[in-house]
């Protein structure tokens, strides 16, 4: 898959993990691309080490769910870890 390509689903990915977690996220679309493209490499190779199967081709099934779960995982850290900064203020 060619970098454009990869910096393209890590926008949709995570854009798509921040509509499936609930409540409000911080960041734009560059937060969002950035979560995106580190959940799809997050989730290539936790796909890579499980199910033997990585980031291949754009358009595949496989390919769109690992670097879905991967931006939903790096999302929940990414909220945490922003999360707890908030939370002393109030």
């Amino acid at each position: 898959m060619g970098f454009l390509a990869f910096l393209i689903l890590g926008l949709i990915a995570g854009a798509i993990a921040k509509l499936i977690l609930p409540g409000k996220q911080g960041g734009g679309w560059i937060v969002t691309l950035i979560l995106g493209v580190v959940g799809a490499i997050l989730g290539g190779w936790i796909g890579g080490m499980l199910f033997g199967v990585g980031l291949n081709e754009f358009w595949s099934l496989s390919t769109w769910l690992l670097a879905i779960g991967g931006a939903i995982i790096v999302l929940l850290i990414y909220g945490l870890i922003v999360g707890r900064g908030s939370k002393v203020r109030d």
